[in-house]
């Protein structure tokens, strides 16, 4: 019975962060700090409710994103995937062991990394946002010492190519380690850095950003400045990198 329990909670506590992004996200809009006059922020919050796709604003409208965009376009940086010219950046707050950020990871991002990475159109931005608990922190400072050796993508998707029970051991030292091997790692200096939690202060830093701009769970988007909140389905993501796009021009 107990496992059956702690799943449950576990379930219910991924539900009430999401439920919790959705109104500080609504609150921050009505409060009047940006600009919607779009509709593109709010159909993107409230798609995050109904599983509906955004609408996409009016590509001629001006841009009027209710948040700074967060992009740091840093040259060589080993979390970001695409062009750093990009006229589009998709900045994505994520948590190694939520499962809606392992769905999105492998069912949505490859689209995106092939119609808009590969065409210089769209830049990606991970941030860590470790929120549930021990092994998701344990995975975001590996994550680190993958990307210290210019390989976190692999990393990143070896870990998201399954789903994991949360803090039930998927993601433990030892299985961390192991996908760090197969993402072709240096495993000395993997376990030196681990060992030192080298990156630690950096997730931490990651984790900061996202909860002042009102996140409590994951995963969450900002597109140019604009909102998307949970694994919407891939329409939703294309239709507004292509508003983001125009907008852009």
């Amino acid at each position: 019975m107990a496992p059956q329990r702690d799943k449950a909670r576990q379930v219910k506590i991924i539900a009430s962060a999401a439920v919790l992004v959705l109104v500080i996200v609504l609150g921050y809009l009505s409060a009047g700090r940006g600009s919607t006059s779009s509709g593109t922020a709010v159909n993107a919050a409230a798609s995050s409710n109904s599983g509906a796709p955004a609408t996409p604003a009016d590509p001629s409208a001006p841009s009027s994103a209710p948040f700074p965009d967060e992009a740091r376009r840093i040259p060589g940086d080993p979390y970001a995937l695409g062009n750093v010219k990009a006229p589009v950046v998709m900045v994505v707050w994520s948590d190694f062991q939520c499962p809606f950020c392992g769905h999105f990871a492998r069912e949505t991002e490859p689209t995106l990394v092939k119609q808009f990475v590969d065409a210089g159109v769209l830049r990606i931005e991970w941030r860590d946002f470790p929120y549930l608990g021990k092994e998701s922190e344990l995975a975001a400072v590996a994550g680190r010492a993958a990307a210290a050796q210019g390989r976190f993508w692999q990393f990143h998707d070896l870990v998201y190519a399954h789903e994991h029970r949360v803090n039930h051991g998927d993601l433990s030292a030892a299985h961390l380690r192991e996908y760090a091997a197969a993402a072709g790692l240096d495993l000395a200096r993997y376990d030196a850095d681990v060992k030192a939690n080298r990156g630690a202060d950096k997730v931490q830093a990651d984790l900061s950003e996202g909860v002042a701009l009102g996140i409590t769970g994951t995963p969450a988007f900002l597109i140019n400045g604009q909102p998307v909140l949970g694994a919407q389905p891939t329409a939703t993501f294309v239709a507004m990198i292509q508003q983001a796009a125009a907008a852009a021009k």
